[in-house]
Order: C-alpha cells, then structure tokens, then sequence
C-alpha cells in the first residue's frame, strides 16, 4: 500500500517542527502560481482563469501518489507552448473547441503516463540523449519568448514560425503601443531585479499588483494597454472531458509529446532535490503514476496538463517544505483565490503575463551546455544544434520528434560500432593496456590481444570481425589473438556463429585463437552453442598474463588436427 500510496510514508513519520516549513513553503509557492498559472494559461492559449484551475486538484493529487516530498506541480511554459501548437492545429486559440480538447489532452497525458507508470515503462525517455532534450528545451523557449512580443509590443501578429514572427513585427513596427511597451519592458526589468536580489521574494506577484494598481490609478486602458478583463469566480464543476475517438486520433502525437517532455522535465528536477534530502527516494515509475493521476482527476475540473516545474520546485525546497503537504497549501490557497480575489484581476495587463512568462524561459536556453559540448564532445554539440534548428524552423512536435530520431540513431550507432582496444604490455610485464592511450606499452611480437567493450550480438559481430581481420592484415606475422571477454556481458546466436566462421577461418592461416576472463552467464552460452569445445579448454584462461605466458614458453609441437596446443589448462 505504501509503494502507491507514498503520502503515508510521510504521513506516518511527520514532525511538529515540519508545519511552519511546509506552510510557509506552500503559500510562498502558492503565491507565485496565481500570476503564473494564469500567465501559462494565456501561453496555451486558454483564457487565464483555466491556469488556476490547474493549479488546484492536481497537487493535491501529486502530493497523495507522487513520490518527491519537494516537486511543486502545475502549469509550466513547456507544456503550455505543446498544448498551444497541438491543439491549435484543430481549433481557434481561446475557442470553445479550443478549451475542450485542452481538457481532453489533460485526460489523454494523464491515461498515457498512469499506464507507463502502471506497466514499469519509465526506461522509455532514456532514448531521449541529454543533448537532444537541451536543444529543443533552449529552440522552444525562444518559441515561447518570440510568441510573446505581440502581448509586449501591443500589436496583432498571427501565428506561425520564428521566422515568420520576426517578419510580422518588421511590418507591424509602426502599430506598436508605446505604453504596453514600457509596461511590459517595467515588468522585465523588475522581476530581473527582485530575481537577483532574493529569489525567495515572490517577483510575479509584485509586477502584478503593480500592474493592476498601474492601469486602474493611470486609466492605461484608455491608451490601448489590453487588461485580462473579467475573470469567472468559484471552482470548476466536476465534469468528464468529452471523449471522441476522432479527437483522440489527432491529438495523440500531441499527447505523447506532453506525456514525454513532462514526465522528463519532472523527473530530472525531483531527482536534483531529492540529492538534498536522504530520507526519501524517487521512484521513477510511481512518478509516472502520480503524474498520471494528477492530469486525469485535473481533467475533470477543467484543468489542462500539468507536471514539475523547475523555479518553483527550487522555490519551495528553499522555502522549507518537507513534505507534499506544502503542495497541499498552495492548492488551498489558490482555491481561496477562486472564491474570493478573481475580481481583483480585471485590470491585470497582459503585457505583465507576458513577461512572466519570458523571464521564466529565459533560463531555458542553454547557452552554456551549447559551449560545454563544443569544447567536450563535438558530436553531441551537432546533435544539440541539429535539435534547437530542426524545432525552430519546422516547428515544436517535428523538432522533438527529429530529437527522438537522432536519440535512436546515436544508441544504434553506438552499440553497432562499441570501443575496441588492441592491448599492449607494459615495461614490468604485469599490465596490459590499450596501444592508443599508453605510451608505456609495447605491443606483443606475434601475439594479438584485443579488448571488445560491449556485448557480442548481432547488431556489432560484423564490426567485431572487421576489426579483427584489419588488425591481422596490418599486423606483421600474428601467430595467435587473445580475445579479453572481461567487458563482454552477453553474446547471442549471431555471435556464437561469428566467433565460429572467425576461429575456422583463422585456423586456415595457421592462426591460433584464445579467450580470457570469461564471465559466467557468457561461458554458458559458448559451452551451449559447443564453443569452448571448439576453442579448447586449454585456450580458455583467466586472465592475459597467463595466456600470454601460455604461449611464450609453449614447448611442444601443435596438434595438426586442431590447430592449437593440446596442452592443459593452468
């Protein structure tokens, strides 16, 4: 019960002196979700009461069947530009329609990451490199800055690419509202400001009071600064998403889409906490379900997708929380604004929102690991900048997909070509190590020692025996190959029957083959497909030194049916 119920672990074992850190934490929390709820909200492209809806029953839900003590759950700009993009294709942004099939995505993510969860699917998003997920993370932050300016500059600009974005502003120039503008550039300014000084200090809340006080005292709307305007009030009716098999089928790629980025998002930040605290572990796949479960009860209360956030997560591991009962405060907080405060919202300028939303994605893009890669590993750099251009000019569902693309070709690359090493000994004869890196090695006269760094299996036998063949042609008069299998974990059909043709053909050049350090599960394999047989015992040793040495003061003829020494293993 305890494994999918975690909020009995801590239930059971809290403190009295956790509650001031966990309250404290949770309206801290609380505080910054009302403004940025309703800021993600207009990023989807849903009016910004539906950002406090979702900021409601699914922490209340994570805090229950989430594992992380710490994750602050809800809206976020990643999945708000998913949901604004794919569900944008099928319906008019703020439409009805629109705000139907948010819902129904809601249900969809939640279904898709329960059952991931529910079947012990987590190890799917490892497919995802970290190059891939850092370049669409950093192509679609500046996606949601550059969908941002038209709130900032107050003018209308359609939909469409970054660079299309950039052409429209060009020929807007001239339409732009100078004091949503300033106002907007004010807020920007601010939230930097309190950013630097105290990132406990709740920025978003105070640019939107002084928004709101700003345009009611200066009538700003009179000079054509754009205002949230009415805001419904009382909670969301308990209702089930329309369910339509038609709908299903084209926001699917969307879905899975969200139930990916999400859960990774989530993940990586609950994992980085949990570093903090020693008395409580991730569970990568009840993370799922709790995820899952959030989104689904979410949906049912007009909630769209939701999963971790980064800032807020930092914000109320700093705040104290100790428990998800501080999720469970910041829901009950935001409950209190829907029955309450939602008046006080009218005169909130978008252009506030707007910046927001584009100083929360500023820490997205990834400059930094850009220069890491180029400096570390130049090919991990082409995949992070084939990401970050793929979804910028083709768009934020084809870029993730193209990541996924590269992810999948990269592990095949790698486990089709894996490290091989040819082994040399060193001056005191009693280590043996890869030619290309030591200097202090001297390769073997005659004898050929090689290491092969991964499993032997159909996918790389081809390129095990290339390497082998290339290593003979270039090598003067080898008379035997050592094969060390310390690193060789497992080996298959295919290659059972690669090692045979190799050991066959290297017979027909008077060739004589040993292997060392044989794991067991490997050696089982090999005695079934009636390879040590083949081989012979006697050329199947512990270790390098004592093959080697087997050889060096070999002293008797070679058996001419087999083509090796018949002698005993020592």
């Amino acid at each position: 019960m305890r494994q999918y119920l975690p909020i009995i672990n801590w239930l059971k074992n809290y403190k009295k002196e956790w509650i001031g850190g966990d309250l404290s934490a949770g309206l801290t929390v609380g505080v910054m979700l009302i403004p940025q709820g309703m800021a993600y909200a207009m990023l989807a492209g849903l009016p910004p009461i539906y950002g406090l809806y979702a900021s409601t029953i699914p922490l209340i839900i994570y805090a229950i069947f989430g594992t992380s003590r710490q994750l602050a759950v809800g809206p976020v700009a990643m999945v708000a530009l998913l949901i604004s993009s794919g569900v944008g294709q099928f319906a008019d942004i703020g439409s009805s329609e629109f705000i139907t099939l948010a819902i129904l995505l809601a249900l969809m993510v939640g279904v898709i990451q329960f059952s991931m969860g529910l079947f012990r699917l987590g190890f799917i998003v490892n497919f995802l490199s970290h190059p891939v997920i850092a370049g669409f993370t950093s192509a679609a932050a500046l996606i949601i800055g550059f969908s941002q300016i038209k709130h900032l500059l107050g003018i209308e600009i359609p939909r469409g690419k970054v660079h299309e974005t950039l052409i429209n502003i060009v020929q807007n120039i001239e339409n732009i509202n100078l004091p949503t503008f300033l106002l907007g550039v004010a807020a920007i300014v601010t939230l930097l400001a309190v950013k630097r000084l105290n990132k406990r200090i709740p920025g978003p809340l105070i640019i939107v009071l002084l928004g709101i006080i700003g345009v009611y005292l200066f009538q700003l709307t009179s000079l054509g600064v754009n205002v949230v305007g009415e805001v419904p009030g009382g909670l969301p009716a308990f209702s089930f998403p329309m369910v339509n098999i038609e709908l299903i089928q084209r926001l699917l790629p969307t879905a899975l889409t969200i139930s990916f980025i999400g859960f990774m998002e989530s993940i990586a930040v609950a994992k980085a906490i949990q570093k903090k605290h020693k008395d409580y572990e991730i569970d990568n796949n009840q993370e799922l379900i709790g995820l899952g479960l959030a989104n689904i009860v979410g949906s049912f209360f007009k909630a769209f997708p939701v999963t971790g956030g980064f800032s807020r997560t930092a914000v109320n591991d700093q705040g104290g929380a100790k428990t998800g009962l501080a999720a469970i405060f910041s829901a009950i907080l935001i409950i209190v604004t829907l029955l309450f405060l939602t008046d006080y919202f009218y005169n909130l300028p978008t252009a506030v929102l707007s910046a927001i939303i584009m100083v929360a994605v500023f820490g997205l893009i990834d400059v930094a690991e850009a220069k890491h890669l180029w400096q570390t590993d130049r090919r991990d750099f082409v995949l992070f900048m084939i990401t970050a251009v793929g979804t910028l000019v083709l768009g934020i569902e084809e870029g993730i997909i193209l990541g996924a693309v590269l992810s999948l070709i990269v592990v095949i690359y790698n486990i089709s070509y894996p490290h091989v090493a040819v082994l040399g000994r060193s001056k005191d004869g009693k280590i043996y190590r890869n030619i290309q890196r030591f200097e202090d090695v001297q390769q073997l006269k005659e004898i050929l020692i090689i290491r092969f760094d991964a499993q032997l299996y159909f996918a790389n036998v081809n390129y095990f025996k290339d390497f082998v063949w290339a290593q003979v042609a270039n090598t003067k008069n080898i008379q035997q190959i050592i094969l060390d299998a310390r690193p060789i974990n497992n080996i298959d059909s295919s290659g059972i029957h690669a090692l045979k043709d190799l050991i066959l053909d290297l017979r027909q050049k008077n060739i004589q083959f040993y292997m060392v350090d044989i794991k067991g599960p490997v050696r089982d394999k090999l005695q079934k497909g009636q390879l040590i047989e083949l081989i012979g015992k006697s050329h199947i040793l512990n270790n390098i030194p004592e093959a080697v040495n087997l050889i060096e003061n070999a002293s008797h003829p070679l058996d001419k049916n087999r083509g090796y020494a018949t002698q005993t293993n020592v």
